[in-house]
């Protein structure tokens, strides 16, 4: 952990290079954000327990610790329709936790998920946890949120400046270990290219800093860029937890 509380983990495997880092925020002690970082499996994670739910902590630990556990050696598409079984498993775990709770009760997490192997990547999320993709000097979005803020934007009640103000910004339409049967989840595939930085993370850092200061800060061929978007987000009061996960590809062993 460094001087500035920042917890952090960094590895790398074959042409994968990754680091994560995570912090409570300025306004909590508990930080219910957890994250994966398994360049060795080509997997990367991050879980945001959904605010103003029960044991938010339990249920993205729940996600982390599920997807952590995944043996090496599995093809694409095996990885694949192991990630999926595994959140299916924590989204059934996770009912039975709130369960416990007592009546309306929810125990439940923001997630999203990147898989890569050679030069392909896919990933899965539900909620607003995002990813984001570093192309030269250009950064893009590649998730939509599953938010009640993001659902006003499209049909055109509010603006995108309008939505991060928004009382009810945090409302999120999906989660695993939401008040429904089965688990919705968004998948995306993608071709990567050398030299592409990917990002994963918990909405305390893409709702504190706007999309041009990402970018800046994603920039530069270092392996500190999680820790710099981190500690610019501490530095601009986020009272969310705030985790990023950045992955480097060509990074070469």
């Amino acid at each position: 952990m460094s001087e500035n509380g920042i917890a952090q983990n960094a590895a790398r495997h074959g042409s994968f290079r990754s680091c994560a880092a995570t912090h409570a925020g300025a306004a909590n002690r508990l930080n219910e954000d957890a994250y994966v970082n398994r360049p060795d499996l080509g997997l990367w994670a991050v879980a945001d327990g959904a605010g103003g739910h029960a044991s938010g902590e339990i249920a993205s630990a729940e996600v982390a610790a599920l997807l952590q556990s995944i043996d090496a050696g599995l093809s694409a598409g095996e990885m694949l329709v192991e990630v999926r079984s595994r959140l299916e498993a924590a989204h059934a775990r996770l009912h039975t936790e709130a369960s416990r709770h007592g009546s309306g009760a929810m125990v439940a997490t923001a997630v999203v998920v990147l898989m890569a192997g050679d030069d392909h990547f896919a990933r899965l999320w539900a909620g607003d946890s995002r990813a984001y993709l570093l192309r030269g000097q250009a950064l893009t979005r590649i998730t939509r949120d599953h938010s009640l803020v993001q659902a006003l934007v499209e049909n055109g009640t509010i603006s995108e400046a309008e939505a991060a103000r928004h009382p009810q910004a945090n409302v999120i339409t999906r989660a695993v270990g939401a008040d429904v049967d089965l688990l919705e989840l968004d998948k995306r595939t993608g071709q990567l290219q050398a030299g592409d930085r990917l990002l994963l993370c918990s909405d305390g850092l893409s709702k504190t800093l706007p999309e041009e200061l990402l970018a800046e800060l994603l920039s530069g061929d270092d392996e500190t860029a999680a820790e710099r978007l981190v500690t610019a987000a501490l530095m601009a009061k986020a009272t969310d937890n705030i985790t990023a996960v950045t992955i480097d590809f060509g990074a070469g062993d």
